[in-house]
C-alpha cells in the first residue's frame, strides 16, 4: 500500500472505533511515536510497537472517549507522508472535566507501513 491508501485505511479504522486494529495492521514493528507535549505518565518520544500499543492502552484506560473523528488523509508533495486531523471529545478520568481536543497526526510511511507518527496540537 502507498501512503494515500494507508492514510485512508487509518482514517476509516479510527472512525469505526478500531484504532488498535490500525496499529496492528498499519504500523511497523520499529514505529517511532512523537507527542506534541510530554506528559507525566508518558514520554514525548516512544520507539517500537510494544511502546505504542502501551501508549494507546494507557490512553483508553485513563480517558473516557465520547467521540473521535478522523479527517483525511491530507497529502502533499512527499509520497511517503500524509496527515490526519483528529477531533476528540474526552473526559480525563483524573480530572472529570470534559474537553474537546484537536490535533494533527503527521505520518511517515516506508515499505508499506507507518514508521513514524508525530502529533501536533492546536495552539492558542
Amino acid at each position: 500500500m502507498n501512503a494515500i491508501e494507508i492514510g485512508s485505511k487509518l482514517v476509516a479504522l479510527c472512525n469505526a472505533g478500531k484504532s488498535m486494529q490500525a496499529v496492528d495492521d498499519l504500523y511497523s514493528e520499529k514505529i517511532v511515536s512523537i507527542e506534541g507535549q510530554a506528559g507525566e505518565a508518558l514520554p514525548q518520544r516512544m520507539e517500537g510497537i510494544a511502546a505504542v500499543r502501551g501508549k494507546s492502552e494507557w490512553w483508553y484506560a485513563n480517558n473516557e472517549v465520547h467521540s473521535m473523528r478522523a479527517t483525511g488523509p491530507f497529502c502533499g508533495h512527499r509520497d511517503d507522508q500524509f496527515a490526519v486531523q483528529f477531533e476528540l471529545d474526552v473526559t480525563p478520568k483524573a480530572s472529570g472535566e470534559r474537553t474537546r481536543m484537536v490535533e494533527v497526526g503527521l505520518y511517515t510511511v516506508e515499505a508499506g507501513k507507518i514508521v513514524q507518527e508525530e502529533f501536533l496540537f492546536l495552539a492558542g
